[in-house]
């Protein structure tokens, strides 16, 4: 079955779609919500609220004292929180239906006992941005949303609600069946969504990676931005939604967005397509 694919780079503002896609309606952008989260993190170091370096029992006090996890080391995966929540999913086809706030708060209290690996030592975590965004909502008394909103879309000036865990149901674009039956996603609402679940469209999306990495509205991009040399990059992907953005040094950037097919396979897209791209 051919799969959806959006593109978007600066190559003569380029904007390529096929079977289907939509670059003005919103898609689910996986892992890549990870740098709209570390943002938001830089942001409020900025303003003051919090430092970047503050343990991570400075803001939820039932942690731990003493395991060296900061906010820093949640947001560049160095904590050494393993990848997933312990315990059984629900579900390898809804893998986070059963990730509560309950069960977070449970996980924060016991972080010396859930940690897999030493600080400083990088595994990726999608847990470890579950307690990052929990420690953000905490030290400002904030939902996640407005924080989004306001340390993000606005300085960039995107609308509020244009990055979102909650898109309008006539506005996204899901993965169909064979039948044309939309396709059950995962959840990932509540607290595994600073992780992982933020929708937006392509174009939103790559107004946010232009902004962040090439015009650097915001100053020094977070943490959660992966550098390989002159390369600044993050993918994410969900059961039937895969995106990678990336931006190059000499300003070349490119985003990426297919609904099905192997995540992989749109990292190397997107890589294929940043190679030929001029600036």
């Amino acid at each position: 079955m051919p799969v959806p694919m959006c593109v978007m780079g600066n190559e003569g503002s380029r904007v390529w779609v096929s079977h289907g896609h939509d670059p003005d309606r919103f898609v689910e952008l996986g892992s890549l919500t990870k740098v709209v989260t570390g943002t938001v993190l830089v942001q409020l170091a900025k303003a003051g609220r919090l430092g970047v370096d503050d343990p991570v029992e400075e803001w939820l006090g039932e942690a731990p004292k003493g395991t060296g996890i900061t906010l820093r080391t949640l947001a560049d995966h160095t904590s050494g929180l393993p990848r997933l929540p312990p315990g059984p999913s629900a579900s390898p086809w809804n893998p986070y239906a059963s990730f509560t706030d309950e069960e977070l708060s449970q996980i924060v209290r016991d972080l010396d006992k859930v940690a897999s690996g030493p600080v400083g030592r990088m595994e990726y975590s999608n847990l470890g941005y579950a307690v990052l965004g929990r420690a953000l909502t905490t030290a400002t008394g904030r939902d996640f949303q407005e924080l989004v909103d306001e340390y993000v879309l606005a300085p960039l000036g995107l609308g509020a609600g244009a990055m979102t865990a909650v898109p309008p149901a006539g506005e996204r674009l899901v993965p169909r069946g064979f039948f044309g039956r939309p396709r059950k996603l995962w959840t990932l609402t509540g607290a595994i969504l600073p992780a992982g679940g933020l929708w937006s469209t392509p174009r939103t999306a790559a107004r946010l990676l232009v902004g962040l990495t090439v015009d650097r509205v915001l100053g020094e991009p977070a943490p959660s931005w992966f550098r390989v040399s002159s390369l600044m990059w993050h993918n994410g992907a969900t059961r039937d939604s895969s995106v990678f953005a990336a931006s190059h040094e000499d300003g070349r950037w490119i985003l990426v967005h297919r609904l099905g097919g192997k995540p992989g396979r749109t990292d190397q897209l997107g890589v294929e397509f940043l190679r030929r791209a001029t600036v």
